[in-house]
């Protein structure tokens, strides 16, 4: 009788740079957590969903990159994340939130080119990753550009901004 046979996992490269991405997902997860209880906290009632929202999608990215590297026999590595985030306003979070993302874009791209050569199937599967961040730089780009309208010192205007922008 023939024995089956062991099917391919992940090149070795592929799983490194997914499971690097899995942490960076599971970062911005609790980044925008902490920046929903922060908003709560300071009774910024849109941009507290807004921020909750994010946190989802930032958890599902997570979830879509184990996905791929469990479709190909093979475990990721889950991260252990210690977020030390602290916000001192509105403006702070959505600086450092266009931070985290333009971060992420880049790293998406860099490794899409890596991969491009060496994992073609790897490479086409982030592609739905580059189109997200890049979607995720222009809606922050926006908020930035907004920002630049009101005078940060102004809590009529941060409010005004909040309920216009979230």
């Amino acid at each position: 009788m023939t024995q089956p046979r062991t099917p391919k996992e992940l090149e070795a490269k592929s799983l490194e740079i997914l499971n690097n991405r899995i942490k960076d997902e599971y970062t911005a997860h609790f980044f925008y957590r902490n920046a929903a209880n922060w908003c709560e906290d300071a009774n910024y009632k849109k941009a507290t969903e807004f921020f909750k929202q994010e946190a989802e999608n930032e958890l599902d990215h997570a979830k879509k990159l184990q996905g791929y590297i469990t479709s190909w026999n093979t475990l990721p590595t889950l991260p252990s994340v210690k977020p030390s985030i602290q916000f001192t306003d509105l403006v702070d979070i959505v600086n450092k939130a266009y931070v985290l993302e333009y971060d992420l874009f880049q790293k998406y791209n860099s490794d899409s080119i890596e991969l491009m050569t060496k994992d073609f199937t790897t490479y086409d599967f982030l592609t739905e990753f580059r189109k997200i961040q890049y979607d995720s730089v222009v809606e922050y780009s926006d908020l930035l550009n907004a920002l630049n309208l009101v005078d940060p010192n102004n809590k009529f205007e941060l409010l005004y901004f909040e309920q216009t922008y979230f």
